[in-house]
């Protein structure tokens, strides 16, 4: 059976670009996603994880928590070249990860868009979101480019991985 895995972020961080390019090996043209988008990944014949991709804009933000029931897994993804938001993604990070609901629920970062010049190497990204400092989480960060389809499917696999460990 299927598995919950939410993905949040920021707006323009990626996740429609990145479910698209999971879901169907393109790059299609996103707008802003109002509510969440949801598809489901195969990762060979017996796994799959249902893919929820949430709105990030700061008029949504306060509506993720009601897309935490039955969560197995947060993938947050960020931009990795945009440094002027870093800030703004560590706080919306660690409010979501404030929920109780998320308790003992793996974390993935995705620093996404490491196909452009100006990306942030994912120690600078871990650091700026201040990882280390969920000591009692099992997470853990992988650089991706969804345009390119670079370390989509490691990273999803890695999020199975974590899964199962919890």
């Amino acid at each position: 059976r299927s598995q919950n895995v939410i993905l949040m972020g920021l707006d323009s961080s990626g996740k429609s670009t990145l479910l698209a390019r999971l879901l169907t090996g393109k790059v299609v043209t996103t707008s802003p996603t109002v509510g969440f988008n949801v598809g489901t990944l195969n990762l060979d014949k017996k796994t799959s994880l249902t893919l929820w991709d949430v709105g990030g804009q700061k008029n949504m933000r306060p509506n993720w928590r009601l897309y935490l029931d039955n969560c197995k897994a947060l993938v947050f993804v960020v931009d990795s070249s945009d440094t002027a938001r870093m800030a703004e993604a560590k706080k919306a990070l660690k409010m979501v990860l404030s929920d109780k609901k998320l308790e003992g629920v793996p974390l993935m970062v995705l620093a996404n868009k490491k196909d452009l010049p100006n990306s942030m190497k994912i120690r600078e990204v871990s650091t700026l979101l201040d990882l280390e400092s969920y000591k009692d989480l099992q997470w853990e960060i992988q650089a991706c480019s969804a345009v390119e389809g670079l370390g989509l499917q490691q990273a999803f696999l890695s999020v199975h991985r974590m899964i199962k460990k919890s």
